[in-house]
């Protein structure tokens, strides 16, 4: 069994911080989702590792957050490898203070949540040039758009085109809808350029409720195959989104039928071998 490197594992730790996005989301909304939680769904499923992903804390909880996953992180049993972690490229008051206090303290990847922000927020030259120290560093950012926005994700990443930019979630697509022409059009463009990653994560909770399974998600899988082909994808549980599908389990099980029809070395490098080259960590 190839082993997964899931580099998409949110927590939810309600006594640490607040995470009001949650609110209207009932799978999500009142209880926690804890590293004891995940590793007990995820036991003998093949997940090797995992890099914890910021989990869109309210703003003023956002650092908080890092330092207390930088504690679970110091237990190995708990199997987090890596930490990427929230960043406002957008404020020059705080950006520097804290790109520094991460890396020292071992960032494998940052990320700044942009589908629920104004279209301007990644296009100004602050962001742009903060990106581009957080690529000086030797660092990967993750960048989080909606379709819609996949044109300005594709402006940010040729402005900072020295780096590892990880697309999430397939540039986020409406699977329930239907739509994927304009999805389509925006993820062929992002896969010309070289340094864009697709993050393979989030699909299952993008179906209608009830509808997850392999068979609804094959026409964004093999689009993002053909575009950015094994060697430019990662994979991440989105957990615990997923639940807005079947949970984490049935998502592996996708996972393990979609690397079934690759070669083994191009299982291997989605599965876990790019993740590890791109943000620097080993299982």
């Amino acid at each position: 069994m190839i082993n997964l490197l899931d580099t998409h594992q949110h927590l939810v730790y309600r006594k640490e911080a607040n995470y009001s996005w949650t609110k209207d989301i009932p799978p999500l909304a009142t209880e926690d989702f804890t590293i004891d939680s995940y590793l007990k769904l995820t036991e003998g499923l093949g997940v090797g590792g995992t890099l914890f992903m910021e989990t869109g804390v309210d703003d003023p909880d956002y650092k908080k957050e890092a330092h207390f996953v930088k504690s679970l992180m110091e237990n190995d049993s708990n199997g987090i490898k890596g930490l990427i972690l929230s960043i406002r490229p957008e404020d020059n008051n705080s950006f520097d203070q804290w790109l520094e206090e991460t890396l020292s303290i071992g960032v494998s990847g940052f990320r700044r949540i942009l589908h629920v922000m104004p279209d301007d927020t990644s296009q100004s030259e602050t962001f742009r040039s903060n990106v581009k120290k957080i690529g000086k560093a030797g660092i990967p950012f993750d960048m989080c758009y909606l379709p819609t926005q996949l044109s300005i994700a594709f402006d940010l990443a040729k402005a900072c085109d020295d780096m590892h930019l990880v697309l999430n979630h397939c540039g986020v697509p409406s699977i329930a809808t239907g739509e994927i022409d304009e999805w389509s059009k925006g993820i062929k463009s992002l896969s010309e350029l070289p340094n864009v990653v697709c993050k393979l994560s989030g699909l299952m909770a993008y179906c209608a409720p009830g509808t997850s399974s392999l068979e609804t998600i094959k026409p964004y899988v093999d689009h993002v195959l053909n575009c950015f082909g094994a060697d430019r994808i990662v994979w991440g549980s989105d957990w615990p989104v997923v639940n807005l599908g079947q949970g984490i389990q049935e998502w592996i099980s996708v996972t393990r039928k979609i690397l079934s029809n690759l070669s083994d070395n191009e299982a291997e490098a989605i599965a876990n071998a790019n993740a590890q080259k791109i943000y620097k960590l080993s299982l």
